[in-house]
């Protein structure tokens, strides 16, 4: 049994990965989405994520619990193991990724299939201040990675503008994910 590809949605903040995400599974059959772990402290808002101390992460990372692990922007993430089982009753999973771990994903999963969300810079900025869970010196740190380019040698990466709706966005990641028919 082959199992499902990992589709990783990656973006700056504010770019819309999780309504994105959410979507994408409301419209799609047997899409199903992971959660990721993160070390984001309690009371922070995020995404829909378990939320542990470094320390239990750390013990996580010893006990083999997850399939792929990396820190960025002061907090710890991971995949956990069970995506595997994920893959085997599902037509595709989606996980959101940091830019910088894609190429060991591709690694650890091998049919990974990369959505890079981007948007125009000033709607980027108003999702950012709407969303107020950012410092405005942090909001303008995030707003400067925006532009931050894909590393070289992934497989297959389908770029989707997120400046217009939700409904525009999902349509057109379906439409791409698509086998080509003859």
């Amino acid at each position: 049994m082959s199992l499902a590809p990992v589709i990783a949605v990656v973006g700056p903040s504010g770019v819309g990965k999780d309504s994105v995400m959410d979507s994408l599974v409301a419209n799609a059959q047997g899409i199903h989405r992971i959660r990721r772990v993160i070390t984001r402290p309690d009371g922070e808002d995020g995404e829909h994520s378990k939320r542990v101390s470094v320390d239990v992460f750390e013990k996580m990372v010893l006990d083999g619990a997850f399939a792929l692990h990396w820190p960025a922007h002061g907090l710890l993430y991971g995949v956990l193991a069970e995506i595997a089982q994920q893959r085997r009753n599902s037509k595709a999973v989606l996980v959101n990724l940091s830019r910088a771990v894609l190429l060991q994903a591709q690694d650890v999963f091998g049919d990974l299939i990369v959505i890079s969300l981007t948007a125009d810079a000033e709607i980027l900025a108003q999702r950012l201040s709407t969303r107020g869970r950012e410092s405005a010196n942090e909001q303008v740190r995030r707003l400067g990675r925006a532009k931050a380019p894909l590393p070289d040698g992934l497989s297959r990466v389908i770029e989707i503008d997120n400046s217009g709706s939700l409904d525009e966005t999902v349509s057109e990641i379906l439409k791409r994910l698509q086998p080509e028919r003859a």
